[in-house]
């Protein structure tokens, strides 16, 4: 595409929310700047916002940036990436930004993120938490210790609890404990959306923990594309349930959140188009999405991690075809760049996920390597994340932050 049909292209997007498979494979195959030579700190100094020396004085600024833990196996692979933007991503990423602010303005919400059981019945060949990691020490979170979570992130201005777990059966096969903690959580804090993660259920233990007061579900689908699932996946896993899944819960009421990987293994720019065009059937209030990174347990353990510089175009493209959308700028972002959650931001993401988890199991919810943020305590973590936010000309937001589908619902001038 030349800088004009690239122009074209991103202000149809911006201006019916849709493309022809065409134009979206062009800007999903259209080459990336990106290379594993060292952070551009120029770039980053150029951009609305930046403060050089908040950059310098944080663990994890361009100055002292080391992903991976020294001994992991990511340590040699998972290098600095040098990253600056495309002329189209940099289109992109204006128009996604200008979308973002009619929308939600200057707001960035924080979800409080509970990560209470890494314990998980299914064997994703991608997955840290996989059933088959005999390396990992397992853990079960006391409602207590989740209770005392919540409590701590209210007081931090968090308004939405995010409960998040592998597929245990020890909550999923008898959902009431879940629900008498949802709904506990719910007495408590009767301003705050409780919104939960815990894997495919049936139906009926759907609606019990949406009657507890359950507000919203996240259930990434990590690939529309049938055969990459199965590739992914031992057999047994079903894309099709996995779709199912999504349908009901938006027909029982909750608020949705569906996502995909970025740059796994085979994958392809049809494929993420698969994505793409299954998303706008779903239409889903919330939308995650992360480089595929490697973990050293897991069948994907040599694969090349994804592309920093392709999942903030992804996020782009998904503010511009999803306006109202939630859309994260996530941990693995995080992870694979040292302003990898600043720059989401830029690219039209407005939903970051401090972790408030107890410190003492932080180590043991890894779905990839390098992780970063496992040893910060969530008082911590959040005052991180709030300066990040600031200093890319953001403010946070204390409130639930629903998802905006109404024009009338915008945020005002």
């Amino acid at each position: 595409m030349n800088q004009t049909q690239i122009e074209q292209s991103i202000r149809q997007l911006a201006e019916t929310q849709n493309l022809a498979d065409e134009g979206l494979l062009a800007i999903l195959s259209a080459p990336l700047s990106e290379s594993e030579a060292g952070f551009s700190a120029s770039f980053a100094e150029s951009q609305p916002g930046f403060s050089a020396s908040f950059a310098e004085s944080r663990p994890g600024s361009p100055a002292s940036f080391t992903a991976p833990q020294p001994g992991s196996s990511a340590e040699a692979r998972r290098t600095r990436i040098s990253y600056t933007p495309t002329p189209l991503d940099k289109a992109l990423f204006s128009a996604a930004d200008a979308v973002r602010q009619s929308y939600y303005g200057k707001k960035v919400f924080l979800r409080g993120l509970i990560e209470f059981s890494n314990y998980c019945k299914n064997d994703c060949y991608y997955c840290g938490i996989r059933r088959s990691n005999q390396g990992l020490k397992r853990y079960r979170l006391e409602e207590t210790d989740i209770m005392e979570c919540c409590r701590t992130g209210y007081s931090y201005g968090l308004r939405t609890f995010v409960l998040q777990s592998g597929e245990d059966a020890h909550f999923n096969q008898d959902v009431r404990q879940l629900s008498q903690l949802v709904r506990r959580i719910k007495d408590t804090w009767p301003d705050c959306a409780v919104t939960l993660s815990v894997g495919e259920l049936d139906r009926e233990r759907y609606e019990m923990l949406y009657e507890a007061g359950a507000d919203r579900y996240l259930l990434r689908h990590e690939t529309a594309a049938e055969t990459l699932y199965r590739k992914w996946h031992p057999d047994g896993m079903s894309l099709a349930y996995r779709k199912q899944c999504l349908y009901e819960l938006k027909e029982i009421g909750y608020q949705v959140g569906a996502g995909f990987m970025v740059g796994a293994p085979e994958q392809t720019a049809e494929d993420l188009l698969a994505d793409l065009r299954f998303l706008q059937e779903l239409q889903p209030d919330m939308i995650g999405i992360g480089p595929f990174l490697h973990h050293r347990d897991t069948p994907f353990r040599d694969a090349p991690d994804g592309s920093f510089a392709l999942t903030l175009r992804c996020l782009a493209l998904l503010r511009l075809l999803f306006p109202y959308a939630l859309l994260p700028a996530t941990t693995a972002l995080g992870t694979i760049h040292p302003l990898g959650r600043e720059l989401g931001l830029s690219a039209g993401a407005n939903v970051i996920m401090p972790n408030i988890s107890p410190g003492s199991v932080r180590g043991q919810y890894l779905l990839y390597d390098g992780k970063i943020c496992t040893d910060e305590d969530g008082q911590h973590c959040h005052a991180c994340l709030e300066a990040r936010v600031r200093s890319r000309g953001y403010e946070i937001a204390c409130e639930r932050g629903d998802a905006v589908r109404s024009p009338r619902e915008r945020a005002m001038p």
